[in-house]
């Protein structure tokens, strides 16, 4: 993140957990003639239409009061995505019994990426209960060799 982006996300984050979400990110960037202040939130279950609404009113005023950014622009609340990077333990959290992506910079047990459901994690490692054929297997991986980490649509 930018300066600019660092000090809103540092304005809109008590405002933003206040209203029951979690900051994920802020950019904000010229596209064409117009520029975009695009604010992704996430909760436990997803964020959804009226939760991006709520958020962009309270905070759409809050930018007005804050005054951090000259000009026009355009504010967009939304979600990070279905398969977004986890980036903290809070993520985590969110994440458990959910379905989870994780690939290491080294093989365990003959693998090096595992799509499953995240069973439990704590500040070492992370398990994950996956398929493999059709034998349900669970794997406990060090935190320091996981190289991506994201949530995962299962089907």
């Amino acid at each position: 993140m930018n300066s600019r982006e660092t000090s809103i996300f540092k304005h809109a984050e008590p405002v933003v957990r206040e209203l029951g979400y979690k900051l994920i990110e802020v950019e904000y960037a010229k596209e064409g003639p117009d520029y975009f202040l695009r604010i992704y939130l996430d909760k436990p279950g997803g964020i959804t239409l009226d939760d991006c609404v709520r958020a962009s009113e309270v905070l759409g005023d809050k930018l007005d009061e804050w005054d951090l950014i000259p000009g026009m622009y355009f504010l967009d609340v939304s979600s990070p995505g279905a398969e977004r990077p986890i980036k903290d333990d809070e993520d985590l959290e969110m994440t458990l019994d959910n379905g989870i992506y994780v690939k290491t910079y080294q093989n365990i047990d003959g693998n090096k990426e595992w799509t499953g459901i995240l069973k439990s994690f704590d500040a070492d490692t992370v398990t994950v209960m996956y398929r493999d054929k059709s034998r349900e297997k669970t794997v406990d991986i060090d935190r320091s060799l996981i190289a991506t980490i994201r949530k995962a649509v299962l089907l």
